[in-house]
C-alpha cells in the first residue's frame, strides 16, 4: 500500500537559528532540573523536509520532569491544529535529557514518542544547557515501526543545519 501523506524523507534542512531557538527554549525547563521540548514543523517535498515552524509547549497537559517528558494527547491535538491552519505537518523535534543521561532515546522515548514514518527525534544534551555541535548529540529517526540512531556520519549527510531566518516560535497550551 502507498502511503499519500508520508512522504520517505533523505534529507531535513533546518535553519541554525531554529537549533539556537531551541536550546534557548529546552534550557528554560533545563534550569529548574527538567527535560524540555521543542516541536518542529515543517514541509516536506520529495524526500526533504524542511522545518519552518517551532512549537513551544505551556500549561497543564505538558508535564517536564528530570528524566521523563509527558504530552497529554488534547495538547498534540492543538498542535496539529496549528499545522493545519499552516499546512505544515509535525516533521521531528528536539527534546533535552540532564547531564549523566545518554543521548539514546529511552525506552519510554520509544514506546510512547511519535511514530511516524521518517519522524526525526533529536536528544540534546544537558537539559539544552549545552555548547556540543549538533551532529554530536542523538539524532534518530523512525524507520519500519523503530527509532534507528544514525551513525555520525549518517546524520550529518542527511540533517543539514544552515543558513535561514529565525522561524515562527508558536506557544501551544498556554500564554507565552
Amino acid at each position: 500500500m502507498t502511503n499519500t501523506y508520508f512522504h520517505h524523507v533523505e534529507t531535513w534542512l533546518i535553519p541554525a537559528a531554529a537549533i539556537a531557538d531551541s536550546l534557548t527554549e529546552m534550557a528554560i525547563d533545563g534550569w529548574n532540573g527538567n527535560e524540555g521540548i521543542v516541536l518542529w514543523l515543517g514541509r516536506d517535498d520529495g524526500d526533504v523536509a524542511e522545518v519552518t515552524h517551532l512549537i513551544r509547549l505551556r500549561g497543564s497537559l505538558v508535564e517536564k520532569l528530570p528524566d521523563l517528558i509527558n504530552i497529554h494527547p488534547a495538547l498534540l491535538n492543538d498542535v496539529a491544529d496549528i499545522a493545519i491552519a499552516n499546512n505544515v505537518r509535525l516533521v521531528g523535534q528536539v527534546h533535552s535529557h540532564g547531564p549523566g543521561y545518554s543521548l539514546d532515546l529511552s525506552p519510554t522515548d520509544c514506546e510512547y514518542g511519535i511514530k511516524a514514518p521518517d519522524y526525526l527525534s533529536v536528544v540534546a544534551p544537558d537539559y539544552g544547557n549545552t555548547t556540543a555541535p549538533f551532529h554530536s548529540w542523538g539524532i534518530h529517526v523512525f524507520i519500519d515501526s523503530a527509532y534507528r540512531r544514525l551513525r555520525a556520519h549518517d546524520a550529518q549527510r542527511r540533517v543539514h543545519i544552515g543558513p535561514g531566518p529565525h522561524l515562527p516560535f508558536l506557544t501551544v497550551g498556554g500564554a507565552e
